[in-house]
């Protein structure tokens, strides 16, 4: 299939993912980065794309954080990861419609908390995608709706017109610095403190602050670019 079949596929793909509430679709070229991820080998043998999905977060759940996460805000972060999922089902589905292969990732379904590993990163495959860039909070900032969206991918062997990463980072912004609960967040995304941050996360949870090793302070601050 040519470039004008890719382009057609992705056009239809974008609207349907669209049309069922996607607020973020992207495709990237995963080719040099799927050795990576923690699947079996040969279900990947022939699959260079990854459709990435993003919904936001509600922007008045968000509001209710102040230094620490609440019950209010793990509803709408859990209800944002089953609603990604069932559209990532969707998508998979269309796709196998088309006779192309389709493998689904959960929005948020962690292999290994210690080392904080899943199947794959899916700010990772967003970035790649062109939704956005990696912060200094170690999350995906989208320039319209900052870090306040949750992810999804499917990766596919269907001809899709790869979307190109953008050239960009934070800026002069370092709002998610000041607010840190952990004091994980540097000025080098590079330097983020796992290990920081994640004894927070068990901090809050031994608190009942939430179910799950969640925060979402850095995510209320950050704004993307306008």
């Amino acid at each position: 299939m040519g470039k004008d079949g890719a382009r057609g596929n992705y056009l239809a793909l974008k609207k349907f993912c669209l049309d069922n509430g996607a607020d973020l679709f992207g495709i990237a070229d995963i080719k040099d980065i799927k050795e990576s991820f923690k699947l079996l080998p040969q279900n990947l043998e022939n699959v260079d794309r990854a459709v990435c999905l993003g919904v936001r977060l509600s922007k008045g759940v968000l509001g209710e954080i102040e230094k620490t996460p609440n019950y209010l805000y793990f509803h709408n972060y859990r209800t944002a990861n089953i609603f990604l999922d069932q559209l990532a089902f969707k998508t998979a589905n269309f796709i196998q419609r088309r006779d192309f292969f389709a493998l689904p990732i959960p929005a948020s379904q962690v292999l290994d908390w210690n080392k904080q590993n899943a199947h794959l990163s899916h700010k990772k495959i967003g970035a790649l995608a062109g939704l956005g860039w990696i912060g200094r909070n170690n999350l995906l900032v989208n320039k319209q709706f900052g870090s306040g969206v949750r992810l999804v991918s499917i990766l596919t062997d269907m001809p899709l017109k790869a979307d190109k990463p953008l050239e960009d980072d934070c800026g002069a912004c370092r709002a998610c610095i000041e607010v840190c609960p952990a004091e994980a967040i540097k000025e080098n995304p590079s330097d983020f403190n796992h290990i920081k941050c994640f004894e927070k996360l068990k901090e809050f949870q031994r608190r009942r602050l939430a179910e799950q090793f969640i925060c979402g302070v850095c995510i209320k601050v950050c704004k993307g670019k306008k």
